[in-house]
């Protein structure tokens, strides 16, 4: 039960094991490339998330309209 606890997200070292690993497999040049790609892949997931929450919800509202 006690290892069960121990999973979860990494600490202060294990962050910094992480960085140091993506510098050195990317590369400092490559890093704002990565983070621009990942900002824009997430910016979308966002926005088709908040147009299929508007689709919902008009349909909602359609719905209780004829009602």
């Amino acid at each position: 039960m006690e290892t069960v606890l121990l999973i979860g997200m990494p600490g202060g070292p294990e962050w910094i094991v992480i960085i140091l690993f993506v510098i050195i497999f990317f590369g400092a040049k490559k890093i704002p490339e990565l983070a621009r790609g990942l900002g824009k892949g997430i910016r979308e997931f966002k926005d088709a998330t908040k147009e299929i929450k508007d689709e919902i919800d008009d349909g909602k509202k359609a719905v209780e309209d004829k009602k």
